[in-house]
């Protein structure tokens, strides 16, 4: 019997068996863009930003405030740190900063996300507006990425820029760039004299003007900045203990010019700056001559690994066999070498006034031309794209734990400026994004499928160093419009197979995970499944679902405490100020907006409400800020927390996620069936649907959630299909819907769609109504710490205390079960109310007011419809108080039914000897005498 084929060959096998089409226009720059095609498995299909118009509302502001912010800040900045890898001029702009640094700055091994993300939020802008100025901003990100990668594609160029003499060559920082000078520059010389014109830009430490060696045990260097950010010259032949050295006395200015000289004779050495002598050293006895032929000679680049490499401009280097006089050193400050008396170096003369290539002339007439480099060479495939070398991923292939701060999820990063380049094609009809897309998954292809599958295992199951986001999604997407082979082969080398295999056999082994560098794990694997028709993704993806919504959800619809899950089922026992991160939030609304387009699960639909009006509003601060997105990272549900909507010095992950989601509000309003049978409308929020294909319009006009319902207007064309409302789980009686005022019959289930057949003309109108009902969700593994809900909004305390606030609720309970009666609104401001004193207010409003998501429920009296019974309330040993389970009955059609139910519970709870006879009398009696609202 042969051995079965390994995944591996199978995937070679495919790419072999079948013929990818060429990607339209990748030879001329032009390809024909156009909406993603829907898989067949999507029993729904959406509808394109463009087609779903955003009307007034809870969602509007915040929006704008977003589309302002993507109108005005410099997209040089986010484009700097891509420029810089490349060697390109960054225009003088300055990176954002946080995460999106060079190396040195806070942590920059994430650099290149926070553009993709901004590339994702300016075309969903586009896509949702039409304002040419969001394209126009594409556009010009495309461009420049574009002139990235064609720099990278070949060998490194020289920058000229204006010199201390003429033209100089600059170094940008984070282009990893060096000089590199012939072997036989030192010439065996017994004396020396070594001259450079510098202008640093950053204040690094141990950045080299030059370093010649072999080793980091045989060598001499001039350094910029040494221990205590002076230059410093050093010469060795046993290593940093073995070096003779001179030190400078006072740092070099950033920004401006300085002269660094070196004279080494006859057992002394002096350096000089700026013409005066700094540093002298009588004691010096090795030579150039001692060190003999090195290896290695540098300008700008460090034999030791972990040293920066120059960023700035330098201008002439010179080189002479022999000490120069004092004099002689002054005259350099005045013009070129070649005009003052020391002439041009005679063992090397580099004048850096090339404007082209990337090679310098030498003009001491030995011939020992240099040749611009990087310090990690170039791409292994002409695709690579990417704001850091290729290190980060190659490093990667060898790691056996996670380290951020040497390699820090270069996958998740590919996928930001891949699904950015991808939304750029999408929404804007750029084929130079769509390229630039291929091109990357090309790349990485090239790179994953030389790898084993063991490898590929290791690489993945690494926390945070192997994080690849939702790259396997976007790669698909790319699938979609490429087909190529090798495009739907690399998705399938993201395989996590542990991961993927449990969740297939619905075994939960989330506990200790990183959650979201796992969540958008699960959109891939749907994504995947539409690909292939592999039901073990849609499975995994399926009971993946379950395991976080519910058991590891907080009441605002987010998941995760200090990024990562703990047991199934602990809710309050993970409270604390980093709960909650944004991203999680996000990619839910992703996971469960596709698992619904695949199987229409009103619980899928049903988190969606929860999580939009929710954190995702409530993770955005209502507020204009030029500089930042402001959106919160954690939202900390411990009482009291003030969110921070500028975490972590900026351009986090959430702050990208939080720019993409307010771009996209509209996205999952209405769903069609892929037959044009059915209008899912999955959200009551004012928007204008157009129908192209059905020629209709659907204009939803509501305040909701400050209204309680929707109206939908019916325009163009007379249609006929089924309209699909969605009845909110928590919505227990009185949804009703009319067609032009005649009342439809039918009982609308809590947590399904209520259809409606007819044909539809224009100027149709159907008024939904959906009863609020105010109640509480209590925690899972905590049924006393609850969280107050009115309809679909998180009502959250407002209160500086950093204790649990304890309060009563049922004290004016209606009869239907609703706990408002118990509050007291606050005129003028809707979905704010009161209670003992405090302000409850929509979790969604973005402000830095303290709050308490939770609090802990008091209620020591059994009160009935505001009476107090004098009877203390008792408990179970699980918490479950008399009054809780009284309530658990409704809603009560009736006083009467309200009685019964309190008479037959009493009659348990004395029976249990948890109440006296007595006491239950009491309470009878109170049920009977109180007077209660509908």
């Amino acid at each position: 019997m042969a051995p079965p084929l390994s995944r591996r060959l199978l995937l070679r096998s495919a790419i072999l068996a079948t013929t990818a089409p060429v990607l339209a226009g990748a030879a001329t720059g032009r390809a024909s863009a156009a909406p993603l095609p829907a898989p067949a498995a999507w029993t729904l299909r959406p509808f394109e930003l463009g087609d779903v118009k955003v009307g007034q509302g809870v969602f509007t502001a915040k929006r704008q405030l977003m589309l302002d912010h993507g109108r005005g800040y410099d997209v040089d900045r986010l484009l700097q740190v891509f420029r810089a890898n490349a060697g390109l001029s960054t225009r003088g702009a300055v990176a954002p900063g946080g995460w999106e640094g060079l190396d040195g700055e806070a942590n920059g091994n994430l650099r290149g996300h926070y553009t993709g993300h901004f590339l994702t939020m300016l075309s969903q802008a586009y896509g949702g507006t039409g304002d040419q100025v969001y394209a126009d901003r594409v556009r010009t990100m495309v461009t420049a990425l574009t002139e990235v990668r064609t720099a990278l594609r070949g060998s490194p160029a020289v920058l000229a820029v204006t010199g201390r003499f003429g033209t100089a060559a600059e170094h940008v920082r984070g282009s990893h760039q060096y000089v590199d000078l012939p072997s036989p520059v030192l010439g065996g010389a017994s004396a020396i004299t070594l001259s450079a014109w510098v202008r640093p830009t950053h204040a690094t430490g141990w950045a080299r003007v030059l370093d010649f060696g072999n080793d980091t045990t045989r060598y001499l260097y001039l350094a910029t900045r040494n221990a205590n950010g002076h230059p410093r010259f050093a010469i060795t032949t046993g290593g940093p203990a073995g070096e003779q050295g001179l030190d400078a006395t006072a740092a070099l200015p950033l920004n401006q010019w300085s002269h660094l000289a070196v004279t080494l004779s006859g057992g002394t050495g002096t350096l000089y700056v700026n013409g005066t002598a700094v540093a002298r050293n009588t004691a010096m006895t090795l030579t150039p001559a001692a060190l003999g032929t090195l290896t290695d000679n540098w300008l700008g680049r460090s034999h030791f690994a972990a040293d920066p490499v120059f960023a700035g401009v330098r201008d002439e280097f010179n080189m002479w066999s022999r000490a120069l006089t004092a004099a002689e050193i002054t005259a350099l400050q005045s013009g070129p070498a070649a005009s003052t008396p020391a002439g041009r170096g005679n063992l090397a003369s580099y004048a850096f006034d090339e404007t082209a290539g990337g090679t310098f002339a030498d003009a001491s007439g030995r011939g020992l031309t240099a040749t611009l480099r990087r310090t990690w060479g170039g791409p292994s495939h002409a695709g690579f794209l990417a704001a850091y070398p290729e290190t980060q991923f190659i490093e990667l292939e060898s790691m056996t734990s996670g380290d951020y701060t040497r390699v820090w999820a270069p996958y998740y990063t590919a996928h930001k400026i891949l699904r950015g380049l991808l939304d750029a094609h999408l929404h804007v009809d750029d084929a130079r994004a769509l390229d630039l897309a291929s091109g990357m998954c090309d790349w990485m292809y090239s790179r994953l499928s030389k790898l084993p599958d063991a490898t590929l295992q290791r690489m993945w199951g690494i926390f945070s160093s192997g994080e690849f986001g939702g790259i396997v999604e976007a790669v698909c997407d790319l699938h979609a419009l490429t087909g190529k082979a090798e495009h739907l082969a690399l998705a399938r080398l993201f395989d996590l197979d542990k991961l993927i295999d449990a969740c297939a056999a619905n075994t939960d082994t989330l506990a200790g995970l990183h959650a979201n560098q796992h969540i958008p794990v699960f959109t891939g694997l749907l994504r995947l499944y539409d690909a292939t028709g592999e039901a073990r993704y849609l499975t995994a993806a399926r009971n993946f679902w379950d395991m976080v919504v519910p058991p590891r959800m907080y009441g605002i619809g987010g998941t995760s405490t200090g990024e990562f899950w703990r047991a199934r089922g602990v809710i309050a026992g993970t409270i604390g100020d980093t709960t909650a991160e944004t991203c999680c939030a996000y990619n839910l609304l992703k996971l469960g907006r596709m698992l619904f387009l695949h199987e229409q699960d009103p619980k899928y639909m049903e988190f969606y409400e929860r999580a939009l009006y929710n954190q995702v509003l409530g993770s955005k601060q209502d507020r204009a800020d030029a500089e930042k997105p402001l959106v919160t990272y954690f939202i900390g549900l411990t009482p009291g927390h003030v969110r921070d909507y500028t975490p972590k010095q900026g351009t986090t992950c959430c702050e990208g996620t939080g720019m993409e989601s307010a771009t996209k509000y509209q996205d999952s309003v209405y769903f069609r069936k892929a037959d044009g049978s059915a209008l899912y409308v999955n959200l009551y929020s004012p928007t204008t649907l157009t129908w192209a294909e059905k020629g209709v319009t659907v204009t939803q006009t509501t305040d909701y959630p400050r209204e309680q319902g929707s109206t939908l207007t019916l325009g163009g064309t007379t249609a006929a299909f089924e309209l699909r409302l969605r009845v909110p789980s928590w919505t227990t009686a009185g949804f009703r819907v009319t067609v032009n005022g005649v009342a439809v019959s039918g009982t609308p289930a809590p947590g399904s769609h209520f259809t409606i057949a007819r044909t539809w003309r224009p100027g149709d109108v159907v008024r939904v109504t959906i009863p609020f009902r105010t109640r509480v969700e209590k925690a899972l593994d905590d049924p006393g710490l609850q969280t107050l809900f009115h309809g679909p909004v998180n009502l959250v305390a407002r209160n500086s205390s950093t204790s649990y606030l304890q309060l009563g609720l049922h004290r004016n309970a209606a009869l239907s079960g609703d706990l408002l009666p118990t509050l007291t609104p606050v005129s003028g401001r809707p979905l704010h109310y009161t209670l003992d004193g405090t302000e409850f207010a929509p979790f969604l409003e973005g402000t830095e007011d303290p709050t308490h998501v939770y609090f802990r429920r008091s209620e020591p009296k059994v009160v009935l419809g505001g009476t107090d019974s004098g009877v203390a309330n008792p408990a179970r040993s699980d918490g479950t108080t008399l009054l809780d389970e009284i309530w658990a009955g409704a809603p009560f059609a009736t006083k009467a039914a309200l009685v019964a139910r309190v008479q037959s519970v009493v009659t348990s709870w004395v029976s249990s000897g948890l109440l006296t006879q007595s006491g239950g009398r009491q309470v009878v009696t109170t049920a009977q005498n109180a007077s209660y609202v509908p």
